[in-house]
Parts: structure tokens; sequence; C-alpha cells
């Protein structure tokens, strides 16, 4: 037994993620009915969640309390890149309706599986009120309910303040910062057994079914996702750095994109980002802000699952988008993705907001978010994956772009 447990803790983490993966099909296939397999997904997922509003809290507070005045940052051009790749990427999905028109079969289905989901946005106006609102939540209920936005806006106050505390004060919270590191560390390593739950609901709840009737539609979804992963975004990591992006680009995906994918949720896999950016040998005063920020507002999966789904609405409507009205879509879009993050379902959910555009109605536009929740398996997992896996991305490029360092890339 002994023999095995140090096998086990020698491999790789990448490899013992697959193990569980494949224990996990093979589990949802010839055991279904044993839900208790699945309790292993959400105690992992429930951790995570648990302690990634407090890991962003301390280190961003601990970070900013570090700094001196004058010292440079490379957040502007994180910034930068994080909206300017959500537009790549809902432009993207413009030019993929172009070029793979689809349409939609709005059946009972879809309006029952929309009839299940919460209040809608009903404009670009709510999404920025919700961002503000978000804002100026109180701290506490921010760390509780894990609204990143407020937690990230008093972690800011908070390390801004804490610059002019004494030595022996900051000590104690870069200690802080270090002890919930740590357990974020002990988390990640029962990851394996974490994805072997979440894989085995999957399996056992869905198994293949609706990927027959589905079809044409995850392959649009997701072949816009990867082309923008594979292809546009390594377009502007090359620009931004001189150099052949590609292993940085696969880097991430292999070991943020995977792991997103089956927790399909950016905020659970922050504390993945994070141990990511320190293998990188990023700055942490960077990505201590940058990562939490980027699960909240570089949404690129986000804007393509808007585009894809609402172009598809005006295909089966009949109605014709020109290529200027796509392009204020793509605009629109990237700005609404903005709000996504935080709810299931949150790119699906501000759709109508996009379909308002071409003035098809809520309740047309409320059928083609339930046609997104049935195949929300797949397009929930390769958006989260594209999402979360950016934020390492461009956090990283940012960096090489900005001090031209040569570091190990592809490791």
């Amino acid at each position: 037994m002994k023999r095995i447990l140090l096998t086990w803790n020698r491999t790789s983490l990448l490899k013992r993620i697959a193990i569980g993966v494949v224990i996990g099909v093979i589990l949802g296939l010839v055991i279904p009915k044993v839900s208790i397999i699945g309790l292993l997904g959400k105690l992992f997922v429930g951790a995570l969640k648990a302690i990634a509003p407090l890991l962003v809290f301390a280190l961003v507070a601990n970070a900013l309390s570090q700094t001196r005045e004058g010292q440079k940052s490379n957040m502007t051009t994180v910034i930068g890149l994080y909206m300017f790749g959500t537009f790549a990427a809902a432009l993207t999905a413009v030019i993929s309706h172009y070029l793979f028109p689809i349409k939609l079969t709005l059946s009972s289905a879809a309006t029952k599986a929309a009839a299940n989901v919460s209040q809608s946005p009903q404009g670009v106006g709510d999404v920025f009120q919700s961002l503000l609102l978000k804002m100026v939540d109180n701290p506490i209920h921010a760390l509780v309910e894990a609204n990143y936005i407020g937690v990230l806006v008093w972690a800011v106050v908070f390390g801004f303040a804490m610059r002019t505390a004494s030595q022996h004060t900051k000590e104690l919270l870069t200690t802080i910062a270090e002890v919930t590191s740590q357990i974020v560390r002990w988390i990640i390593n029962l990851a394996p057994f974490g994805i072997l739950g979440l894989v085995f609901t999957t399996i056992s709840e869905n198994g293949i079914s609706v990927l027959s009737r589905y079809g044409i539609l995850i392959l649009v979804l997701v072949g816009t996702m990867l082309f923008v992963a594979l292809v546009v975004n390594p377009i502007i990591s090359f620009i931004m750095m001189q150099r052949n992006p590609y292993p940085l680009v696969l880097r991430c995906l292999r070991e943020s994109g995977i792991t997103a994918f089956f927790t399909r949720s950016s905020a659970a896999n922050i504390p993945v980002n994070m141990k990511l950016c320190a293998d990188l040998g990023l700055d942490p005063d960077t990505y201590s802000v940058s990562i939490p920020l980027g699960s909240t507002i570089n949404m690129a999966g986000a804007a393509v699952t808007i585009n894809v789904l609402t172009l598809a609405a005006t295909s089966t409507l009949g109605i014709y988008v020109d290529f200027a009205t796509a392009l204020i879509l793509s605009v629109v879009a990237a700005i609404s993705a903005c709000g996504a993050s935080g709810v299931a379902g949150g790119s699906l959910l501000l759709i109508p907001v996009a379909c308002s555009l071409f003035g098809i109605d809520n309740d047309t536009a409320m059928q083609v978010v339930g046609a997104g929740f049935i195949v929300g398996v797949v397009q929930d997992s390769c958006e989260t994956a594209l999402n979360s896996s950016t934020d390492v991305l461009f956090t990283a490029v940012a960096e090489f772009s900005t001090w031209g360092k040569k570091k190990a890339l592809g490791k």
C-alpha cells in the first residue's frame, strides 16, 4: 500500500487527473446509479469555491501593502488584453456565423429549460448597474457570497491602507496569505478525485444523447472556441511578445484549461491559475490581482456563446444581419460578457440582451437560452476552459512583453 501511495505522489498532477477522468467515465457508464461517487466532485468544487474568495482577498491585500509609490505594474496592459481578447472572440463568433450558419429547433424542451432559469438582464445598463453595485457590497458579504468584484475592490482598499501600517502588521498579512496558499495547494492535490466525481456525474446524468440532437450547435460553439484558443490568442500573443507563443499557449490550456473544463467554474479555478503563474515565474504583485479580475471580466468564451446563439436565433427566424450590425453585436457581447461571471449559465442569461438588438421578443430569446442550457454540459465546460486559461495567458503575455525576459515557457 505504501508503495502505491509513493508511486501516486511521484506521478505528475496532470497524469493523476487523466487517470481520474478515465475512471470517472468508466464508472459513469458501468454504475451510473451509485450517485455517492459524484459527491467527490461536489466536495472538490465546494472546497475550491470556499477558499478562493479568502485567497483573492489575502493575496491582493498583501501584494498592494508591500508595494511602494512609483512601483511599475503590468495591470494596464493585462486589462487591455482582456478587453481586446474578449472583443476578438466575439468577432470570431460573428465570422463563424457567416461561414457556418445554423438554425435551432426551438422545442418545448428548450422552453422548459428556459423556464427554470433566473431573470435575465434587460439591457447593457442593467449589466453595468449590477457591476457597480457589486463594487460597494459589504466586504464580509462579498467574501461569503464569493462576489469577486466586491472582494477585489475591498482588497485593493485594505491593501493601500496597509501600506502605512507597521512592518509587523504587514508580516502578519503576509503570513495569512502564505497559509491560505498552502491550504489551496492541499486542495489542488485532491483534484484527481474531485474530477473523477465531476466526470462521473456528467456521464451518469447526461450520457451522450445530448450530443446527437444538438450536434451541429455544439460543433460550431466548440470549434469557434478552439479557433480562439489556438489561432486568435496566439496571434495576439505573438504580436505582443514577438516570439513563438505556442509553448505558453499550450501550457496554459494544459494546466489551467483542463481543470477548468471539469470544474466549470472560473472562480474555482483561481487557485489553479495562481499556482501556474507562480510556476511560470510571473510577478506576484500582478497576477494576484489580474487572475481574480480575469475570472470576472475576461470572458472570451462567454462572448462566443452569446454571439453564436444570438446569430443562430436570427437565422432561425429569417432575420438578415449585415456585418456592421454584427460588429455592434460584438461590442455589446464583449461588454455584456463581463457580467457573466459567478452565475450558473451566466453567458446564456445575457442572450436576451443581444437578441433585443434584432427585435427578437423575450419569449423566443428565452427558448434560445433553453437550447443553450440543453447543450450546457459541453458549452459551459469549453467556455470556462477558454476563459480561465486565457487569464493566465494574457497575464504572462503582458509581463513577457513589457520586460522581454527570457523565461521557460514550455515545460
